[in-house]
Order: C-alpha cells, then structure tokens, then sequence
C-alpha cells in the first residue's frame, strides 16, 4: 500500500501500523492483507464477492479489523461479507471505508454486512467512512447492514461518516429474539452538495427484546440529510428512537422516526429536533477568544462526540 492509501486506513481504522488479532485489509479491490487466529477465521467466498469471518463460541478479548481503501478513480465494487459470531463470545469488530478520487471519474463502494450473532455473545462494532481527493469524481459509499440477533446477545454500532462523502444510502434492518439489545450510535456530517440517507428497520420479535437507535448529524451549506428509523414491537420490549440535528448555511434535513406496535407491553419511544447553533452559544466562546468559525468548529464537535 503507498502513502496515500496507509493515511486513509489510518482515518477510517485507526491503524498506524499491522493491528493485532484476525485482520482483512482490502484495497483498490484486492485482498492487500490478511491474518487469522485459532478463534477467528477469514475466508474468502467462493465467488469473490467478499468474506466470511467465523468467530468461535466463547472467544473473549480478541478483534477483527476488515477496513476498505479506494484510491483508483473509477473503481466501483460490491463486496458483501458475513460475520458469524459464536455463542458467548465477546469481541471488538472494526470496519470502515476510505476514499481517495483525484480524477473525473466516480469512485464507490457498496458493502452489504450480515451480523449472525449466537446467543449470550457481546459484539462492539465501529464502521468509519471517509472521502477525499481534488478530482471531480465523486466519492459514493453505500453501506448495508443486515442483523440477526439470538437470545440475550447484544450489539453495540458505533456508524461514523467523516467529512469528503458525496452521497452515501445507509441501510440497517435488525431482528431480535427474546432478551437481544442493539444499540446505534450514529454520527453524519455532511457539507457541500453531499447527500446522505439513512435508514433503520428494528423487529423486537422477542420478549425483552430492546432497541436504543440514536442518530446526531450536522448538515451544513447546500447538503441533504434524510434520517428515516423504525422500530416494530411484536413482543413485549422496549424501543427508542431519535434524531438530533443542527443545520446550517442552506442545506436541508428530513427526520421520519416511525414506532409500530404489535402487543400491548412494547413500550416504543422516538423524538426528533432539528435547529441551528444557538447565538449564545457562538458569543459565549467567541469572548474566549475564538473566531466565529472556531466557535462552529468547537459546537459542532461536541455535538458529535
């Protein structure tokens, strides 16, 4: 990988250097690296449309890294890789995409992930995009998850875009059986003309079932953001909802959170607000000593903390 490639790995993935643990590092449409433990195996799917990562039952302590770098303008791939994680298990997964598109010519990525996550397992998931690059070529990234979750197991997503995506189609459905927890964390900032939409459908099939999907995003000049969450009830469970949003310059935001309740002891919330950085706040840190774009920059990443 040249340097180009190992800065972006670094923004989506964290990586300084060879991780640790089980590993598949893809670039430019080829496996670029590849490791695996006496807990996690890696393979490649026969039709080299992605990955399968088997996680053995009661592995604790151990993570998966299988981030994605694009620095060929022009390049466009589907990739769909499956991740089944073993009953009792504990483990850390970290994906995420960057892209780098100097030229005239549009750059995408479309990752499908399918979560089979075995009873009484505890899955911490953290995917990052990012884009970047002078060209006029666009930098797409479409990412989609699918989840199934068995009894008493639970997923924490933390779903981050950083900054230099130009359109992205998010798309998350879950299914939970008694006593699952999934819980979202999701962070999207968009400016320009970039367009980002995001999508949730949470099942709560079990008794006990519990959903807890947040989304904070700042959209700023001319972007787009539409924010549209579900969350069914066909037991007795819990669900939550929401949306918090700050908006700038002339772009626009659509926040659709959608409840369906099917029994009588699902007890589902959701909550949306959508408004600018309050003045105080920018006058407050501006006598401190900031320019009107520090104090922005100071709002905006608290927010999305």
């Amino acid at each position: 990988m040249d340097s180009i490639q190992q800065r972006i790995l670094e923004e989506v993935a964290g990586l300084h250097d060879v991780p640790e643990g089980a590993y598949n590092i893809r670039s430019d449409g080829q496996t670029a690296a590849r490791n695996t433990t006496a807990n996690i195996n890696i393979i490649s799917k026969s039709d080299g449309s992605g990955i399968e990562i088997h996680i053995r039952p009661e592995t604790r302590s151990e993570s998966v890294h299988i981030p994605v770098v694009l620095s060929r303008s022009g390049l466009k791939e589907v990739v769909t890789n499956d991740f089944y994680i073993g009953e009792g298990s504990d483990v850390v997964i970290v994906a995420g995409c960057g892209i780098h598109n100097c030229g005239d010519q549009d750059s995408e990525h479309d990752g499908v992930h399918r979560f089979h996550v075995g009873k009484n397992a505890k899955v911490k998931y953290v995917e990052k995009h990012y884009g970047e690059g002078d060209g006029q070529g666009k930098r797409i990234l479409n990412p989609g998850t699918e989840i199934y979750m068995e009894e008493n197991s639970l997923l924490e997503m933390e779903m981050v875009q950083i900054r230099g995506v130009d359109s992205t189609n998010r798309t998350t459905t879950a299914k939970l059986e008694a006593g699952a927890r999934l819980v979202v964390r999701e962070r999207l900032l968009t400016h320009g003309n970039q367009e980002a939409f995001s999508r949730y459908e949470v099942n709560l099939n079990g008794p006990g079932a519990s959903a807890d999907v947040v989304s904070r995003s700042v959209a700023q000049d001319h972007s787009y953001q539409k924010f549209d969450s579900r969350i069914t009830g066909n037991a007795p469970c819990s669900g939550h909802t929401e949306c918090d949003a700050i908006i700038m310059g002339n772009a626009r935001i659509l926040a659709i959170p959608q409840l369906e309740a099917n029994d009588i002891d699902a007890a589902l919330i959701h909550e949306a607000a959508i408004g600018k950085i309050a003045g105080e706040q920018l006058t407050k840190l501006m006598t401190l000593g900031l320019t009107e774009q520090e104090a922005e920059e100071q709002i905006i990443n608290g927010f999305l903390k």
